[in-house]
């Protein structure tokens, strides 16, 4: 299974540790803090190389784009997996073009992509309800930065397998 992700910079990771001790109470704290962009499936006849050409394709000419975290977010009852998931919500008109964009080449999954897909860093899930909807009105210094490459991760091996690079 493939995926193309946006690397997310420093400050977001330093500010999620920072919440780590207040998310004790959820069955599972994120380690690994991604922002997803699209879920591509499984390797086409012809493997990666084949798969990473399709990608490079689909991005022909995007541009870098802004993206900014300023608020925690929770879905209460996610489509898969244990719920609640609490999480950084991510604002870009940037990446939700690029998304919309790899629908062309790549069918959305249902209830996570194409109209449903609200790009975020997932920090927990699993517990109470409650405690979710407390933790989400937190306020947060906002974090913004500049997207300027996109990355192909392999989640059998759990590895970046393919950068792409976005011009300014």
């Amino acid at each position: 299974m493939y995926s193309l992700n946006v690397p997310v910079p420093g400050a977001v990771e330093r500010l999620a540790e920072e919440f780590r001790p207040a998310l004790l109470g959820f069955e599972t704290i994120r380690e690994r803090h991604t922002l997803l962009c699209k879920r591509l499936g499984d390797a086409p006849p012809g493997g990666v190389p084949r798969l990473r050409e399709q990608v490079r394709t689909a991005l022909a000419g995007a541009p870098a784009f802004e993206a900014r975290v300023s608020q925690i977010g929770v879905f209460e009852h996610p489509p898969l997996g244990e719920g609640p998931v609490v999480y950084l919500a991510v604002e870009s008109s940037g990446l939700r073009r690029i998304h919309r964009r790899l629908l062309d080449e790549f069918p959305a999954v249902e209830e996570f992509e194409g109209d449903d897909y609200v790009p975020h860093v997932t920090l927990a899930r699993g517990g109470d309800v409650a405690a979710a909807r407390r933790f989400a009105e937190r306020e947060i210094e906002p974090v913004m930065w500049t997207v300027n490459r996109l990355v192909l991760w392999d989640a059998n091996y759990e590895e970046e397998v393919a950068t792409f690079s976005l011009p300014a």
